[in-house]
């Protein structure tokens, strides 16, 4: 059976003193930063793809211990295998992830650990149950909480079930966070795709109000005209 300590010696011995730095800074991991304290060791995505694919079925065990270290890549690998196993699982597997992934939102705790994982583990599971759990993490304190809230949605939008999309929406409308207005506006471009008539009903309630960065990844699909008449709603409020 493969370990946790496999894993993190294959990632580590694959890393690189230059692009650590870069990501650390890439990553935002100064102090007061969004990634405060985060560790990297210089490993890029396709990397630790492949050494998640080579681990594919590290057991329920281990994923707990690779998800507690302190380096950036070993919990990216983590979250990719459990990605994986997910979409092979039966309904029990599936529980089974996402309780592990639902106990462990401290350690996956940076943007791209959350939007490579979260709409399939979280997503995937609830989409035939009750969405009732993503409205208690887009009320979170944990910006992470809330950004796996708003991106799980994107496994309803693919579905053409796109009410817990705008409903998540309008409630972190008012976040104070860059890292969410990104996430929700990105969201809500992919209801738009679609549904393009309820993302405009959407924005003509809420353009004038939202986030600026929010809006304007909403509106990168509309045509120009439509695009600068919703900034300028925005820019009225100013």
């Amino acid at each position: 059976m493969s370990t946790a300590a496999e894993v993190c010696d294959e990632l580590n011995g694959l890393g690189n003193a230059t692009d650590a730095k870069f990501l650390q800074r890439f990553f935002k991991t100064g102090e007061g930063q969004y990634g405060a304290g985060d560790v990297f060791i210089g490993v890029r995505v396709p990397a630790v793809r492949r050494v998640a694919a080579k681990y594919k079925d590290l057991s329920l065990e281990e994923l707990p211990k690779l998800l507690a270290s302190p380096v950036h890549e070993h919990r990216l690998a983590a979250v990719i295998i459990m990605t994986n196993q997910s979409k092979r699982a039966d309904e029990q597997g599936k529980r089974e992830l996402y309780d592990l992934y639902l106990r462990s939102t401290d350690r996956i705790n940076n943007w791209d650990i959350v939007d490579v994982s979260c709409r399939d583990v979280v997503g995937g599971y609830l989409a035939p149950r009750s969405k009732q759990p993503l409205y208690v993490l887009a009320r979170s304190q944990s910006i992470w909480e809330r950004r796996i809230a708003i991106v799980s949605t994107w496994q309803f939008i693919r579905e053409g079930e796109l009410d817990e999309t705008f409903k998540i929406a309008a409630m972190l409308g008012s976040d104070t966070h860059d890292l969410i207005h990104k996430a929700v506006g990105w969201m809500l471009r992919e209801a738009g795709k679609k549904d393009e008539a309820r993302l405009r009903k959407f924005l003509d309630q809420y353009a004038a109000t939202m986030p600026r960065t929010m809006l304007r990844y909403s509106i990168e699909r509309l045509p120009s005209q439509d695009r600068q008449a919703y900034m300028r709603q925005k820019e009225l409020t100013v």
